[in-house]
């Protein structure tokens, strides 16, 4: 297949092209190519040839570039590998980000390459970086446009009618606004959620966590009085034989003749009578003298705690009683001392709390949600209000590039509401309704409009849409099946304007068309040695 290029003199408008997409295209072992390579310019550049000369082969090749799945069915000669390479001018297109996300060099003349290998194992790289083909797609819908009779189902797709008003109307910013405020209100919703179950879980739990805390709180459990009680409960339990001991430690103190006092009292006696006679002697007086004043001392306190003890069975039992309400919480909560009680009661104050302030958080959640609502009702009404000025100019502007399109009757009418509910369109329902002739009713594009029809209305909405937006570089294929005569040359007029705004491409079999061309590309193949 060859591409023999032709430069048609044709004068065009004094309007700046301000980028170029695709400069250069190459082709390698590509179905009937063995070698190609294209260099490509700005304007409008149709591609001609006869049916079956090898067209389609091109936007085959570009079809791998912007990430579309292929096989070996492809490859010409099955030892080698298939390779396909584009260079695209991307210095006028806001794309560094895009390229920072895929970790990918950004080059203002940026390089894509396809690879087929014979093992069926295929290759993408962008700027020699390897990526997948999901990266690779992504960049191929911000590169290359490929417009065909059987591409314009989008063209009845609520998302490409509100992309075609919000290009007219000129609210990116405002919808880029309002769908953080959505994120924003989705995210508040499923946090409102969330504490709205979290409350009927706890609300069920809350009676029982009450009860719970009400008798640790009404106990007045301190943490070290388990000790205090197990003393206590152990002297009353052996009131009887503590008192018989302590009469006995009094007896044997202090009996008169054989006590401890009076025994110690004769050592004394002894010792002052020694001290007299060497300073050693002495000392030793003054420690039985100390002796004796603390075994004094210990006997008046042996006497004090023995006056204080006396049989209590009241207090016994209240001891008692005490201790095992302690051991029965213990038992019930699963720990094993009052320190373990009070980090229970801790908790199920916690939770207690938790559902106790529930209902402020969710009215405080709820508030929010109100807020970012109001927010988004004021941001909708400018996206509202923003559409709603466009619209006729919108209808207008289609109908007279359809009236030179061959079709004079076709009128459009568009419902625009401002609605309730938010979406990624903002708070608006909209439908671009279609009538072709004269008197006839109005309906969806996909129940009143024909293929044919559908196909020069997208035509017509990307001619309006190469003025308002940045759009990548456009392939019509063969869009002007059907089409002959006066509308053939108002088509060929209306692609070379586009081509002011935009680099076209047109594959074309009207001379109307080819005539407009900036450059010029004639696809033919021929056999050589008994191969085509």
């Amino acid at each position: 297949v060859y591409c023999k290029v032709i430069r048609n003199k044709v004068s065009l408008p004094s309007i700046l092209i301000l980028f170029i997409l695709l400069l250069q295209l190459s082709v390698q072992n590509f179905a009937l190519i063995t070698s190609l390579k294209v260099d490509f310019n700005e304007g409008l550049s149709t591609i001609t040839g006869e049916t079956g000369a090898g067209k389609s082969l091109l936007l085959g090749a570009l079809g791998l570039i912007l990430g579309k799945r292929a096989d070996t069915s492809v490859i010409r000669d099955s030892e080698k590998k298939c390779v396909v390479e584009a260079t695209f001018d991307i210095s006028a297109y806001i794309l560094h980000k895009f390229f920072e996300e895929a970790d990918v060099d950004y080059e203002e003349q940026t390089l894509v390459r396809r690879e087929i290998l014979p093992s069926g194992k295929s290759r993408a790289f962008v700027n020699d970086t390897p990526v997948n083909l999901n990266t690779l797609q992504s960049l191929g819908i911000k590169l290359i446009d490929i417009h065909s009779q059987h591409q314009t189902i989008e063209l009845t797709q609520t998302n490409f009618q509100f992309y075609i008003l919000d290009a007219l109307a000129k609210t990116d910013k405002e919808l880029a606004s309002f769908g953080r405020g959505l994120n924003q209100l989705k995210k508040a919703q499923k946090e409102l959620l969330i504490l709205q179950d979290n409350e009927k879980q706890f609300k069920e739990a809350y009676d029982y966590n009450s009860h719970l805390l009400n008798e640790l709180v009404e106990s007045k459990i301190l943490q070290d009085e388990q000790q205090i009680l197990e003393d206590s409960l152990e002297k009353l339990s052996n009131i009887e034989e503590i008192q018989e001991r302590f009469r006995t430690i009094i007896s044997l103190i202090s009996t008169e003749e054989h006590g401890a006092y009076a025994q110690l009292n004769v050592v004394k006696q002894q010792l002052q009578k020694l001290s007299g006679y060497s300073s050693e002697y002495e000392e030793l007086y003054t420690r039985i003298e100390s002796l004796c004043i603390e075994l004094d001392d210990l006997n008046g306190d042996v006497e004090l705690q023995a006056g204080k003890v006396d049989a209590d069975p009241a207090k016994l039992t209240e001891v008692n009683d005490r201790l095992q309400l302690l051991y029965t919480f213990q038992k019930k909560h699963k720990v094993e001392d009052n320190e373990g009680l009070l980090k229970v009661q801790e908790q199920l104050q916690d939770k207690v709390s938790v559902t106790e302030n529930m209902k402020e958080a969710i009215g405080n959640a709820e508030k929010n949600i109100l807020d970012i609502e109001n927010k988004l009702n004021e941001l909708g009404d400018k996206i509202h209000k923003k559409r709603l000025k466009i619209l006729p100019n919108l209808s207008r502007k289609l109908e007279i590039i359809l009236n030179d399109l061959g079709m004079p009757n076709a009128t459009f009418k568009t419902e625009l509401n401002r609605i309730d509910d938010f979406n990624t369109h903002g708070a608006n329902s909209f439908e671009l309704l279609f009538s072709a002739n004269k008197g006839g009713k109005y309906g969806s594009l996909k129940k009143v409009a024909s293929g044919g029809e559908l196909s020069r209305i997208m035509l017509a909405v990307k001619m309006l849409l190469s003025e308002h937006v940045q759009l990548p570089s456009i392939i019509f294929d063969e869009i002007d099946t059907g089409v002959s005569g006066e509308v053939a040359q108002k088509m060929a007029n209306l692609l070379q304007k586009m081509s002011t705004h935009q680099q076209v491409f047109s594959i074309t079999h009207l001379p109307q068309i080819a005539a407009k061309g900036k450059n010029h590309f004639k696809v033919f193949k021929e056999d050589k040695d008994d191969i085509t």
